[in-house]
C-alpha cells in the first residue's frame, strides 16, 4: 500500500500542476514598466507608497494586470536631464516606458524648442531599443504668455502624433490648482491628488499595457 501511494503521489502532483497552470504553459512574468519623470513621478513630499508609480501599479494589479512599475522620477529634472540619464534609468529588460517630463522646463521658462528636442530624442532612442512609450503631457501656466503657452502645449500632441504614441494630455488634469489635492506649495499633488491622477489616467494606461506583448 505504501509503495503504491509513493508511486501515485508524483502523478497526483503533476495532475494538480496541470490543472492550475494557465493555458500556454508557464506563468507569465509581470510586465516591467518604467515611469520616467520628475518630482510629480517621484512623489515629492510623500511617503514612498503614495508615489504615482506605486499607486498606479497597485491600481493595475487590482484590475488583474500583472505589472511592475519602477519609479524613475527625479525631482527637479528637465526633459534634457531625463535624456542624459535615459540609459541607466531605463535598463535592459524594460517592456515599456511612461514618459512624463517637461514640467520643470515650463516652470523655468526654458525654450519649448529645447524641451521638444529632448523629448523627441528620448522617444526616438527608446523606439530604437524596441521599448514602447506612453507620453504624458504638461501644459504651460497662463502667466508665461500666450505665445509660450501655444508653443509649449503643442510639443506633446505633435510628438505623440508623429510617433503614434498612446497619449495622455495633462498629468495634473483635475488636480492642478485644487488646494485640497495639492501640498502647501501648490505645485505637487498630495496623496489624494495622486489617487485622482491615477484614477483619471488608468483607462489610458490600461489601453497602453494591453497593446504590449506578454512576457514569457
Amino acid at each position: 500500500m505504501i509503495k503504491r501511494l509513493r508511486r501515485a503521489l508524483p502523478l497526483a502532483l503533476l495532475h494538480v500542476m496541470l490543472v492550475l497552470a494557465p493555458a500556454g504553459g508557464a506563468l507569465a512574468e509581470p510586465l516591467r514598466l518604467v515611469a520616467l519623470g520628475d518630482s510629480l513621478t517621484a512623489g515629492y513630499g510623500l511617503p514612498q507608497e503614495a508615489a504615482f508609480p506605486v499607486v498606479l501599479e497597485k491600481a493595475l494589479r487590482e484590475r488583474g494586470v500583472e505589472v511592475e512599475i519602477a519609479n524613475a522620477g527625479v525631482s527637479g529634472d528637465t526633459a534634457s536631464s531625463g535624456l542624459a540619464r535615459l540609459d541607466w534609468s531605463v535598463p535592459e529588460g524594460t517592456d515599456a516606458v511612461i514618459l512624463a517630463l517637461g514640467a520643470n522646463d515650463m516652470l523655468r521658462g526654458l525654450s519649448p524648442e529645447v524641451t521638444r528636442k529632448a523629448l523627441e530624442d528620448i522617444v526616438t532612442r527608446l523606439k530604437a531599443r524596441n521599448i514602447p512609450v506612453m507620453l504624458v503631457g504638461m501644459v504651460a501656466a497662463p502667466n508665461l504668455g500666450e505665445d509660450y503657452r501655444r508653443r509649449f502645449d503643442a510639443i506633446y500632441k505633435d510628438i505623440a502624433a508623429r510617433h503614434g504614441l498612446v497619449f495622455y494630455p495633462f498629468f495634473l488634469e483635475e488636480v492642478a490648482a485644487d488646494p485640497g489635492l495639492n501640498l502647501p506649495d501648490g505645485l505637487h499633488p498630495n496623496a489624494e491628488g495622486v489617487k485622482r491622477i491615477v484614477a483619471r489616467m488608468l483607462p489610458t494606461v490600461e489601453r497602453f499595457v494591453s497593446s504590449l506583448p506578454p512576457r514569457g
